[in-house]
C-alpha cells in the first residue's frame, strides 16, 4: 500500500467518526460548555477544519484556503479574520457556533480537497520539507501526520462532550 492510500483511508475514517459523532446534534448541543473556558463541539470542529484547510491549502500548496476562495465565513456568519485558534476564555464565551449543518459541510468541502491533495502526490513528495512556524523544517509527510493526530486527538474530546450531555451511546 502507498502512503498516500493509508492517508485517505485515515481521512475517510475520521470522516466517518465526525458525521457519527455529530449525528443529530443540535445547535444548543454544539454550543454547549461544560464550564467556563471549555471550548464547545461547534468550536473545536470549526478549529479542526480552519487548521486542515490553512495546512493543507495555504502552508503546503501555497494557495489561498477554501475559507478565503469559497468564502465560508459567510456561509458560516463569522468574520473573515476568525482564527480557529488560540483564543482567550473571554473569545471563547464569545464565539457564535455555527449552525451545525454548515460546519458540517465546511469540513465535507476541505476534507474533500484534502484527499484530492493527498491523491495527487508520489511518494518522493512527502519527503519534500516547507517551512512552517511554529515548527520551523517539516515535510509534507510529518505535516500530514500531523493533520491526522490533531483531529483525531480532537475527535476524541467532541465525543466526550457529546456524551457529557446525552450519556453512553446516545
Amino acid at each position: 500500500m502507498e502512503v498516500k492510500d493509508y492517508i485517505c483511508i485515515e481521512l475517510e475514517h475520521l470522516k466517518r467518526v465526525t458525521s457519527r459523532v455529530l449525528d443529530g446534534l443540535s445547535q444548543s448541543e454544539m454550543a454547549w460548555r461544560p464550564g467556563a473556558g471549555c471550548n464547545p463541539i461547534g468550536l473545536i470542529l470549526f478549529h479542526i477544519m480552519k487548521f486542515e484547510d490553512s495546512v493543507i491549502q495555504s502552508r503546503i500548496q501555497g494557495q489561498q484556503t477554501l475559507w478565503e476562495s469559497e468564502k465560508w465565513y459567510e456561509r458560516l456568519k463569522l468574520p473573515e479574520s476568525e482564527s480557529g485558534a488560540r483564543y482567550t476564555e473571554e473569545q471563547v464565551a464569545a464565539f457564535p457556533v455555527p449552525e451545525p449543518s454548515e460546519l458540517v459541510a465546511y469540513h465535507d468541502a476541505v476534507r474533500a480537497r484534502t484527499i484530492e491533495y493527498v491523491k495527487s502526490l508520489n511518494a518522493n513528495d512527502f519527503d519534500k520539507i516547507i517551512n512552517m512556524q511554529p515548527f520551523g523544517d517539516i515535510s509534507i509527510g510529518s505535516l500530514l501526520a500531523l493533520v491526522l493526530g490533531h483531529q483525531s486527538q480532537h475527535m476524541g474530546e467532541i465525543s466526550y462532550l457529546r456524551g457529557l450531555q446525552r450519556g453512553m451511546n446516545k
